[in-house]
């Protein structure tokens, strides 16, 4: 059976979910062009996903992988390369239920909150977990969904609100006391 995958237009609000998730998460931890280019990284949707990068329950995963120029034979030249693995199936299938819950909006806060994981990662503010230790993982979610809040709430997207009101208990304080 073939995954349900994101359709063209959906795919466009991907791409513009990227950039706008890429500048607000560049201004917030204040990396330069330069340096966030270094920092390796790739955003897959469920068509270009491995068998293995196709995970359920969940909206998006970043696995770590060892990267190499082709053209260097030594392991000293190797680099961390995440894969942000949007799972199309989930968000898709929350966005077209009565959830009140739009793809744009919804996108945006997925985004911004995988990669702050990347950066935290890159940062060595967190080591990469394999979810081995699930109640340090647990802590780093809700670290990152607090980032991921101070970074999207001041944007002032339409539809913002229900996305963030869906993942209040992850954001560590009581909504009510924004």
């Amino acid at each position: 059976m073939e995954p349900i995958v994101f359709s063209r237009e959906e795919l466009e609000k991907v791409d513009l979910a990227v950039l706008r998730a890429e500048e607000l998460v560049n201004n917030y931890f204040k990396l330069s062009p330069a340096l966030w280019l270094k920092n390796r990284y790739d955003i897959k949707t469920a068509a270009g996903l491995a068998p293995h990068e196709r995970v359920d329950g969940v909206f998006a995963q970043v696995l770590k992988y060892e990267g190499r120029r082709g053209d260097v034979a030594l392991g000293s030249s190797s680099f961390s390369l995440y894969h942000v693995c949007l799972q199309d199936p989930a968000i898709l299938g929350l966005v077209s239920g009565d959830s009140g819950i739009r793809l744009s909006p919804f996108l945006l806060y997925i985004l911004i909150h995988e990669l702050v994981h990347v950066v935290r990662f890159l940062r060595f503010e967190h080591r990469y977990e394999n979810g081995a230790e699930a109640e340090v993982t647990f802590e780093e979610e809700k670290k990152v969904h607090a980032l991921t809040y101070k970074i999207v709430s001041p944007t002032g997207v339409s539809g913002l609100m229900e996305v963030i009101d869906f993942f209040k208990q992850w954001h560590g304080f009581s909504l009510g006391a924004r």
